[in-house]
């Protein structure tokens, strides 16, 4: 027996703790703001003393006095007016990161309901005005561009960034109230998803030397196979759905598209979303429209959706007007989009009046000029549209053969996918079923020329499979794959449509596109 176990047992029991009723200290519950949006719109009647707020100081107006200095950190377009007694002005230059105590008071001046009568102030990162490169009057966003690191601090650029983060939490919740997994899935991977080519290689360290007449060995590769930074997550969400069901995720990807359009970027955030059990297309584009609704129901009173809509200025010929980008949200808040297949836009287009650039072919992509007529005439200007059932030879390898249930026939073989048009805007997100059957699954591969001839069932593997790494995803047909089917979005785009940036380069803190990569 352990002999401490009678000692134990006989030792006496401590004293139950008492919890206080005393309050916690005011710190702990007061109700003074935290953020300069929360003193904006903290409106009391009487003077509130004994007040902190810190942020950076966007501009300087000084007087003889009092210097008058407008105080912004993010949180809110519109700035805090701070009255600075001159004795305590030095060293607030706009850029400077500033801390003011004072009293919040009912303002005796036009532009604000109240001010910050300031008592002491304290500069905690001290700026250069004539060095800094951020000034109030306006500058291009091609200049803008040039300073990535310093552009956020412009307020309509960290408005647009705040809205980034109040969708991805608006989705969250979305996917949670559907029981879909957030997952996580990987940025390096050893398989194309999309055959296209356009992907970046990744290698380790300094480029590998050209071996020397002296030795014949070749450098020895990190991952001992080509690898590749992704273009999409699905191959991997797929394998994910077999085991967690419904999944999710919101993640980096990237192309290698020598491309410098405003609709383009080298890196971006698609939304890429899997369901499991599922045998119906409808169903996957009911799920990319009730998400869109659901954002835009859930955004329609943020503050933040407000200050995009606000236009002053030069900024304003940036931006999309604000009755445009209230129409793209009416339209999202819509119910039943219009569905129509890839023939039936094409006879569309045909019978248009319309003198297209590019006349519409069935068996070729649609272009940019045909999906604007589409999402204009089909979606009656402001809805989106749905095309659905596209050519195979034109579609990646994993969508599904589709089975003709439509009024107009195709001339030729089609696959279950859709793609979302816009207004002003085309296409932001595409979707299919994905082939679950394996004998289908090759049958693809080798029509698109990237299957092995007879052998993922024996031990040879072809040199296409072998490069692209794709026995594994063929593998997910052989143990029990069901039907099922999953979408991407293109996020950035979708900040765009709804927040009226004209384009895909000011939506992204940090954007890298073909030719630029500068911080």
């Amino acid at each position: 027996m352990n002999p401490l176990l009678p000692l134990l047992r006989g030792a006496p029991l401590r004293k139950p703790l008492k919890l206080s009723s005393r309050l916690p200290p005011r710190a702990f519950i007061s109700t003074i703001p935290s953020s300069i949006a929360g003193f904006l719109d903290f409106k009391p009647h009487e003077a509130v003393s004994d007040v902190k707020v810190d942020g950076f100081v966007r501009s300087v107006r000084a007087q003889k006095r009092y210097h008058f200095v407008s105080l912004g950190d993010g949180s809110s377009l519109e700035s805090l007016q701070a009255v600075v007694p001159a004795d305590q002005a030095e060293g607030l230059n706009i850029g400077a990161a500033v801390r003011l105590h004072g009293s919040w008071i009912p303002s005796q001046g036009r532009g604000q309901s109240h001010e910050l009568q300031v008592e002491r102030a304290t500069v905690l990162g001290p700026s250069d005005a004539k060095t800094f490169p951020i000034q109030k009057k306006y500058q291009t966003p091609e200049y803008l561009r040039t300073l990535p690191h310093l552009r956020p601090r412009i307020p309509f650029n960290s408005a647009v960034l705040r809205f980034r983060s109040e969708i991805i939490a608006s989705l969250t919740k979305f996917f949670r109230s559907r029981q879909y997994i957030q997952t996580h899935t990987p940025i390096l991977t050893s398989s194309d998803c999309e055959g296209a080519g356009e992907v970046f290689h990744v290698s380790a360290g300094d480029p590998a030397p050209t071996p020397s007449p002296s030795t014949s060995k070749t450098p020895k590769s990190f991952f001992r196979r080509p690898v590749y930074t992704t273009v999409s997550a699905q191959l991997h969400l797929e394998a994910l759905a077999q085991a967690l069901g419904n999944v999710w995720t919101l993640s980096p990807t990237f192309r290698a598209e020598q491309s410098d359009t405003p609709r383009h970027l080298s890196e971006f955030y698609m939304l890429e979303a899997e369901m499991s059990f599922t045998d119906n297309m409808e169903s996957v584009m009911d799920l990319v429209e009730d998400m869109l609704r659901h954002i835009c129901t859930d955004l329609a009173e943020s503050r933040t959706r407000d200050e995009l809509l606000v236009r002053a200025g030069e900024r304003a010929s940036d931006l999309a007007t604000p009755e445009q980008v209230s129409q793209r949200w009416e339209g999202f808040l819509r119910k039943g989009w219009p569905r129509i297949t890839y023939t039936e836009a094409i006879e569309l287009l045909k019978r248009s009046e319309t003198p297209f650039v590019h006349s519409p072919t069935w068996g070729e992509d649609l272009h940019t000029e045909h999906e604007k007529y589409i999402a204009k005439e089909v979606g009656t200007g402001n809805s989106p549209v749905f095309v659905t059932n596209y050519p195979r030879d034109i579609k990646a390898f994993y969508m599904k053969a589709s089975t003709e249930d439509s009024s107009v026939s195709s001339p030729g073989t089609t696959v279950e996918c859709f793609d979302l048009l816009v207004p002003d805007f085309c296409e932001i997100a595409g979707g299919s079923m994905r082939e679950h059957r394996l004998d289908n699954l090759l049958d693809a591969m080798r029509a698109h020329g990237i299957a092995p001839d007879s052998s993922l069932d024996g031990a040879a593997e072809s040199s296409q499979v072998g490069e692209n790494n794709l026995n594994w995803y063929v593998d997910l047909r052989r143990w029990g794959c069901p039907p099922h089917g999953g979408f991407g979005l293109g996020f950035d785009r979708l900040i765009c449509y709804l927040s009226g940036v004209q384009t895909i380069h000011d939506t992204s803190a940090f954007p890298r596109w073909y030719g630029r990569c500068d911080c």
